[in-house]
């Protein structure tokens, strides 16, 4: 069964098309990939996938995507909503500067009407919990978020958007920023959380879509249309694509011959 499923999908900026349409199925509880080189628009679909891309002036989308049964696009649908069914990581780690651990978690659910303070507190140790994190900060909530390592905010940051129980997490090259060790407890973060959601990560690196996918997709740039536009050229399960890839492109790209 497919958490989202993605039909003719075009990202815009103005009238400029970022990308060639897609259409692929993303899998329930599993981690899937989303590689290519700088520009193929990898973190432009990403966006698409909770209706983010549009919050860039003069950025819309075209086509269809389906979360459960509902086209997140449809005319009646509101985007807010789709954004608490479908959370997002970014590449920086995001520590909201004027609030403390505490309520870096608690401000989506307080968002969603949540003030009862006994709930707010098992809400928010749960999602701290999820993330990994809570033996480490459950002693220094008070303290400002920004006071956490590199990687213990990146952990805040999931936490964040696991306390408000979304169906599928989007992470856009969570551990860039990161050192090796904060990348792998990313990474392990993930492949355990795999288990209660679907996950959806854009990564730079091959060998990270590797280690922790079950499926990946290739974006590459198809530069013969004026400035580049970006195209899926394949999409498959990750040991397949990097062994034995159907496109001779992303042989090319994997191989480190492009990109």
């Amino acid at each position: 069964m497919s958490a989202l499923v993605l039909t003719d999908l075009k990202p815009f900026y103005g009238k400029r098309q970022a990308v060639k349409p897609v259409s692929m199925e993303l899998a329930r509880n599993q981690i899937t990939a989303i590689i290519g080189p700088s520009g193929c628009g990898k973190s432009t679909v990403l966006r698409c996938l909770n209706r983010m891309h549009e919050t860039i002036p003069g950025a819309y989308a075209t086509g269809k995507v389906m979360l459960g049964g509902q086209d997140i696009y449809a005319p009646d649908v509101d985007a807010t909503m789709i954004r608490i069914r479908v959370g997002m990581v970014f590449q920086q780690p995001v520590a909201l500067r004027t609030r403390n651990v505490y309520e870096n978690v608690a401000v989506g659910l307080r968002l969603q009407g949540l003030s009862n303070r006994k709930e707010l507190d098992a809400a928010v140790e749960k999602a701290l919990r999820s993330a990994v994190l809570w033996d480490e900060v459950k002693d220094v909530l008070n303290k400002p978020g920004t006071a956490l390592s590199g990687g213990q905010q990146q952990r805040l940051s999931i936490a964040r958007a696991l306390a408000i129980e979304p169906e599928v997490l989007l992470l856009d090259e969570p551990a860039s920023a990161l050192d090796p060790i904060a990348t792998a407890s990313i990474e392990e973060l993930l492949v355990m959380l795999k288990t209660r959601l679907s996950i959806v990560i854009v990564t730079h690196s091959m060998q990270q879509a590797a280690r922790i996918s079950d499926e990946t997709a290739v974006f590459m740039v198809d530069a013969s249309q004026g400035q580049g536009i970006g195209e899926l050229v394949e999409k498959g399960e990750t040991t397949q694509v990097f062994t034995q890839p159907n496109d001779p492109r992303t042989e090319s790209y994997i191989s480190g011959r492009v990109g």
